[in-house]
């Protein structure tokens, strides 16, 4: 039998999955020492199969505690390391843009791979890479799609909505979004001027005017690329615009930024936990978890 273990800041995202999967759950102590350091206590022995959940949200520190924790569980009796991380950080730096930038996605990529066996995950930012495999290399390596239980949670809330994506990353959430009730969809083009300034530009052929549009993408940090693509459409004619994502990152004051351009519902998966989570992933993770055999 598999067990999965868990930090208690993510321990309802953890029982959720548990409670899907028909598994076991169980948290990780932790102490934090007074100078920044930590330590960790897993169960004494361990099943030859062990999921470690961790949302790599915040990342930093949470790799250091993948790398304790994994190397730990194995010593504790584990033969087969999984992870379940439904936000995976470090994948949308792929490419070094300038000389002697580190390729993140190479270094987290081969990093995990050294430390489980099988990496689930939820909408990866790959860009230049055909599979989530090519970046961790390990026995199985799954990369799910939020984007089509966000179309389900759409298609309760809206008739015939206008889907758009904010910039050409989003093309393909957008589309898989769309695809399965047959509504039009569309790409806006960016221009982007550092983090938080950006220039939008709405989908030739797409007319928003008394539309319900809905903005569709893998994630909003800084907020302000929905932000803009929402003043745009509502500026051409829109009658509402929500917003759809699967990792509700949301920075700082983003959520207020996305608001205040004129937003009426924001929607995420639990894959972060937000106040605008409203689809759960736990179901779609257990069938990940049976489909590699991780599951009796």
């Amino acid at each position: 039998m598999s067990l999965i273990v868990h930090f208690d800041d993510e321990r309802d995202a953890a029982r959720r999955l548990a409670d899907a999967a028909g598994l076991d759950a169980v948290a990780i102590e932790r102490h934090r020492f007074p100078d920044g350091e930590l330590r960790l206590r897993l169960p004494p022995s361990l099943p030859a199969t062990v999921v470690v959940f961790r949302s790599l949200d915040h990342p930093n520190e949470k790799l250091l505690e993948l790398l304790l924790v994994a190397r730990t569980a194995r010593q504790l009796g584990a033969e087969r390391v999984a992870l379940v991380s439904p936000y995976l950080a470090y994948m949308r730096q792929d490419i070094a843009f300038n000389a002697g930038e580190v390729v993140s996605q190479q270094v987290v990529g081969g990093f995990l791979a050294d430390l489980f066996d099988d990496v689930i995950t939820i909408d990866p930012h790959l860009h230049r890479i055909d599979s989530l495999d090519e970046a961790i290399p390990v026995m199985h390596a799954v990369a799910l799609s939020g984007a089509p239980l966000l179309g389900e949670l759409i298609a309760a809330h809206h008739e015939h909505p206008l889907l758009i994506g904010p910039d050409a990353e989003s093309a393909q959430w957008v589309a898989q979004a769309a695809a399965a009730h047959g509504w039009a969809s569309g790409v806006c083009t960016k221009q982007r001027h550092g983090d938080r300034e950006v220039v939008i530009e709405l989908p030739a052929g797409l007319d928003p005017v008394g539309r319900a549009v809905v903005l569709v993408d893998d994630m909003a940090s800084s907020g302000r690329t929905v932000a803009r693509a929402a003043e745009a459409l509502l500026a051409a004619g829109a009658a509402s615009v929500d917003v759809a994502l699967t990792h509700a990152l949301f920075a700082d004051d983003a959520l207020e930024v996305v608001k205040a351009a004129g937003v009426g519902e924001v929607w995420s998966t639990d894959s972060v936990a937000h106040p605008s989570n409203a689809v759960a992933v736990a179901p779609m993770l257990a069938d990940a978890l049976r489909d590699i055999g991780l599951l009796s």
